[in-house]
């Protein structure tokens, strides 16, 4: 079983199979890196890296009752990313994964980003000081170089501002 452990002591499972550009895939709530394994297999096929993980507290990572904000699942990805060494990664997240990959790109930059793809995403707005989505999809967009791109197919499911 593959982890990473974070800085705050939290086991985190990944699947990373394959070689070549690396999907790196972010679920929902309440799901796991399972719930991605069919589109995992179909980038597999056609010659991506694949990469998926349990977020903290869901799946096979550490069941910590801690830790459980979007700044926390952002620094959790960066910690993988790194760990893996993963560079021209496309962040796929969906739901709280969308909310996930918009906050790793907030706070960690694009220098390791090709392509965030942003999936029916919840905006977190559990603190005031958390920004809204569309506040750090803006700051990610006005930050990324040309030669990278953002795809947000996005619905939010809050409406925080």
């Amino acid at each position: 079983m593959s982890t990473i452990t974070t800085k705050d002591g939290v086991e985190i499972f990944y699947k990373d199979w394959g070689k070549g550009q690396p999907i790196v895939f972010s679920h929902g709530w309440p799901l796991s890196a399972d719930d991605w394994d069919a589109r995992m297999m179909f980038f597999l096929a056609h010659g991506y890296r694949v990469v998926a993980h349990d977020r903290r507290g869901h799946g096979r990572s550490t069941q910590t009752g801690g830790g459980h904000d979007m700044d926390h699942y952002a620094d959790d990805l960066a910690a993988l990313t790194s760990h893996l060494d993963l560079k021209e990664a496309v962040h796929v997240g969906h739901s709280t994964g969308g909310g996930e990959v918009v906050r790793y790109l907030a706070r960690h930059g694009e220098s390791r980003v090709a392509k965030a793809v942003i999936i029916s995403a919840v905006t977190d707005c559990r603190t005031a000081a958390s920004p809204s989505f569309a506040s750090a999809c803006a700051h990610v967009t006005a930050s990324m170089p040309r030669s990278a791109s953002l795809l947000i197919t996005a619905r939010a499911a809050s409406s925080c501002t």
